[in-house]
């Protein structure tokens, strides 16, 4: 639907109201063409600038129909010689035309008789444009892109093409384009001097036309200096919101919670080995934050394996230490008891009292729960989202923390921080998923960030092999003789398609094939189970009980089982890069040497084959996720639907990955120098974010 008026919205800067104005009141653009505009999201002048043409065409001049080399676009001059109307409907008009030594066919169909005779008049002079293609031996082009008179301008010989919906032709959005850069406002410069300088950039209006008109493919790549500039425009729009995003999170009161460390030191003593560089860095820079005066709101982000868990129970014990609660919220039931199976030992070389809360526990025993809470008796708590429920009520919550923060939406996140007694909690939020620099800076640039990229002492290497399903028995036997030593495997089977019917036949019908070789030494998990079941085999599996364990992916994130040292997972082309990779960090826990073994089948695309190879020679999440984001692209590596990851019309985020840190460095220097905004190049800065429709930015503008 298009805007109802450019001035429907207050506060908007008056020199934008031409750029907000619907696409239906530029000339050529009628109720059916702004109606296909709107398909693809456009419906204001702002909305179409700012879509690009994605390819361009190369139209030939050529001066003889000779020198065509067919099939391909050229632009000619010919005279027309006669016309050959269809003889029986439904056949094509033919006009004959000659270049001087050879002649052109130019072929029509669905014929408008009078328009064909006044484009084409019989001796006329003309220039056109198309396909010029070979058809019994004679040069013929089908319905020409252009038809000029022979002294007007011919048409450019790299052409724009756009992304098209609807009944959307070329010609409907190049011209809709050429009106509404008619209409471009004068404007300041946003963007910092020595950053358009150091990249030299063109001005807005500049890139702008230049990148609506590209001189060849160079003209349309990322780095381009026009389309880089214009990509950097919104970057430097989205990180100037997540700076005031930022500046407003840190101007909120928070507890302050002072650990004296007594307990931290208890469970340091205690532990086999020393934690990590990168742990310490990390409960240093989160203890810091609980003893500031401004809420704490950080993301711990770790690969597979690099002691999450010691990091977030040690920040829990700050605000123990500080004389408070705290919590610990994970997205599924076997998370969150196995997140208390794990704190328990910890808990015990502390000395405090740890409990846990899920959407299972009823009657007394969830009472006691409850009741010994909000008295201030349990001093950290582990939970569902059954946690953040108007029932829950903490005597003093110090500190919130999410794990996986993608499984939960924003709302919960809000939830929990309204359970702290005057002041909401701290806030952690911890991933397993290690995430490419740029996408962290956009989808979590409001964050501080804490990044655990050591493995722990005692963290088993992992043997990866990658081989053909053709080899099953061969794998088998592998297995029969690891077991036979004492060994537990896990067997994950493929993503057939997305439905998840399809993909439990698949895990069934494997899981009775072992079972005839094993007996009872093989358990069954997947998605469709109740969750009781599904933890009886997961306890047996923990257990011993079972040695071998049959799963769909719903293994893939925090399961722990020390014991497990062998991963197979069949049809491993058809997993995600990271996902793979997540799976396989659930063997290599424990002492013993850990294998991961992935079954692929013929035949393997050139990507699935790039995929394979990228983690049979690393055991980086890091670098891992940055080659899924070049293969992927954003929306796929962190799950589009539930990203959160900002639309951008014109930055690239797998290309422009630098862009982001520039645009977030620049954004946040800005703000340094001119809090306020109202300098000359702070009122620009402004214009770009009412242009970007940054309108949380601009709230938090205008409440200073």
């Amino acid at each position: 639907m298009a805007d109802p008026g450019p001035r429907m919205t207050p506060g908007r800067p008056p020199v934008l109201f031409p750029l907000f104005a619907g696409v239906e009141t530029l000339s050529g653009v009628g109720p059916r063409a702004a109606e296909a505009f709107a398909q693809m999201g456009v419906t204001r002048l702002r909305d179409l600038i700012l879509t690009l043409p994605h390819s361009g065409l190369r139209r030939r001049p050529i001066a003889d129909l000779a020198e065509a080399r067919p099939p391909e676009i050229v632009t000619v001059a010919i005279t027309v010689l006669r016309h050959n109307p269809p003889g029986t409907k439904g056949r094509p008009w033919r006009v004959h035309c000659t270049n001087g030594a050879s002649d052109l066919q130019i072929v029509f169909f669905h014929p408008r008789r009078d328009w064909i005779e006044a484009q084409l008049p019989i001796g006329g002079r003309r220039i056109v444009s198309g396909k010029i293609e070979l058809f019994d031996g004679m040069a013929q082009m089908v319905h020409p892109d252009h038809i000029g008179a022979e002294n007007a301008p011919p048409p450019a010989e790299f052409e724009p093409v756009y992304p098209l919906s609807g009944r959307l032709t070329q010609g409907v959005v190049q011209k809709a384009v050429a009106a509404a850069m008619t209409r471009l406002p004068e404007v300041a410069e946003w963007i910092d001097a020595s950053v358009l300088a150091r990249e030299g950039w063109p001005d807005w209006s500049t890139a702008l036309s230049r990148a609506h008109a590209p001189r060849g493919a160079q003209d349309l790549s990322p780095t381009d200096p026009a389309r880089a500039r214009l990509a950097y425009d919104e970057l430097f729009a989205h990180q100037m919101t997540l700076a005031l995003l930022r500046r407003d999170r840190r101007r909120q009161a928070g507890l302050q919670s002072h650990g004296d460390g007594g307990l931290r030191a208890r469970v340091l003593a205690g532990l086999p080995w020393p934690p990590t560089g990168a742990q310490r860095r990390a409960v240093d820079e989160i203890a810091a934050d609980m003893a500031a005066p401004r809420r704490m709101n950080r993301l711990l982000q770790g690969d597979v394996g690099a002691g999450k868990t010691l990091v977030a129970f040690l920040a829990l014990l700050v605000a123990v230490e500080a004389g408070g609660q705290g919590v610990l919220m994970a997205p599924t039931e076997i998370l969150a008891r196995q997140h208390f199976r794990a704190l328990e030992p910890l808990a015990r070389l502390a000395g405090i009292r740890l409990e846990v809360l899920t959407g299972r526990d009823k009657g007394d025993a969830r009472a006691n729960i409850l009741t010994d809470l909000a008295e201030g008796r349990i001093d950290i708590l582990v939970g569902t989202h059954a946690v953040i429920q108007k029932t829950v009520e903490f005597h003093d919550l110090r500190l919130a923390i999410i794990d996986e923060q993608h499984r939960f939406g924003v709302n919960q996140r809000m939830e929990l921080g309204t359970k702290g007694a005057h002041l909401p909690p701290d806030m952690l939020v911890m991933t397993a998923t290690p995430i490419p620099r740029s996408l962290a800076l956009s989808q979590f640039g409001d964050m501080d960030l804490s990044v655990l990229d050591e493995k722990p002492a005692g963290r088993q290497p992992i043997r990866t092999t990658v081989i053909a399903d053709t080899r099953m028995a061969e794998v088998v036997e592998h297995l029969d003789r690891a077991l036979a030593g004492g060994a537990r495997a896990y067997w994950v089977c493929p993503l057939v398609e997305e439905s998840e019917a399809i993909d439990l036949t698949a895990a069934e019908a494997r899981f009775q094939e072992l079972r005839a070789r094993f007996g009872d030494e093989v358990r069954l998990v997947h998605g469709q189970m109740p969750a009781d079941q599904r933890d009886a085999a997961m306890a047996d599996f923990a257990a011993g009980r079972a040695r071998i364990l049959v799963a769909t992916t719903v293994i893939e994130v925090g399961v722990d089982v020390p014991e497990a040292t062998i991963m197979v997972i069949e049809r491993a082309e058809s997993f995600g890069l990271a996902q793979l990779h997540q799976l396989r960090g659930r063997v290599g826990r424990g002492t013993g040497a850990s294998s991961c073994v992935l079954m692929y089948h013929e035949p393997l695309s050139e990507t699935g084959r790039r995929r394979l190879s990228i983690l049979r020679e690393t055991e980086d999440g890091f670098r891992i996720a940055e080659e899924d984001l070049e293969m992927r692209g954003a929306g796929d590596v962190i799950g589009t639907a539930q990203s959160g990851l900002p639309r951008f019309r014109i930055a690239d985020l797998e290309r422009q990955a630098g862009l982001m840190a520039v645009a977030r460095k620049d954004a946040q220097a800005f703000l340094e120098r001119d809090p306020t905004m109202e300098s000359e190049r702070g009122r620009a800065v402004r214009l770009l974010l009412w242009l970007m429709e940054q309108d949380r930015a601009i709230r938090l503008i205008s409440a200073g």
